[in-house]
């Protein structure tokens, strides 16, 4: 109701300016003066003005309402989605980095694992001879390597998909009623070349 009635002081501001702005000034002394300009005409001016404007009014204020009230709801739930989605990043980000830091400890275990293993190996297969103990060292290297590399790769995937669900909430952030109004229009203009 407010926003109803700034627009009604608004318009009719507008109005009573434009209004003294176009009262015509006489060229001459002797020239009659216009009869838009008697006090007929300006109760008719006046007359037309609470007509015209009340109109505007009448329907902003049955119409308006119920939009702007509906605009109002549609940013409401965009934020309270970009939010969530802002706080399932951000931990899904704390797991990733929790993650990173361990790496390193992971590896270093696995590293300290591989190597007890391969010790006791290589003591009992001593009597086999050396060729035997270095297969055994070559095995236990690959599979450091390839556990490094399962770990990377499951660091990575994580990050692709924290980076996908970042870039999705922004372009969310960004699309805002002019910008799907333009996109629209584009497709629509596309839409009409294609079928000519």
């Amino acid at each position: 109701m407010r926003t109803l009635r700034g627009l009604l002081a608004f318009a009719s501001g507008a109005f009573l300016i434009g209004f003294l702005l176009a009262i015509p000034v006489l060229a001459a002394e002797g020239a009659e003066p216009d009869p838009a300009d008697s006090t007929a005409g300006l109760i008719f001016r006046w007359l037309n003005f609470i007509i015209v404007f009340g109109g505007i009014g009448f329907l902003v204020g049955k119409h308006g309402g119920a939009f702007f009230r509906g605009n109002a709801k549609e940013i409401a739930a965009n934020i309270v989605e970009a939010t969530a989605a802002k706080a399932e990043a951000e931990r899904e980000l704390n797991q990733v980095e929790v993650k990173i830091s361990r790496l390193d400890q992971d590896v270093a275990e696995m590293r300290a694992e591989a190597q007890r293993n391969w010790a006791a190996e290589s003591e009992r297969l001593h009597a086999s001879g050396q060729a035997e103990i270095e297969k055994i060292a070559n095995a236990a290297r690959e599979e450091l390597a390839a556990s490094e590399r399962a770990a990377q790769q499951q660091v990575r995937e994580i990050a692709a998909t924290m980076a996908v669900q970042r870039a999705a909430a922004m372009v969310s952030s960004k699309m805002n009623a002019e910008v799907r109004s333009r996109m629209f229009q584009t497709f629509l203009s596309q839409l009409g070349r294609g079928s000519n």
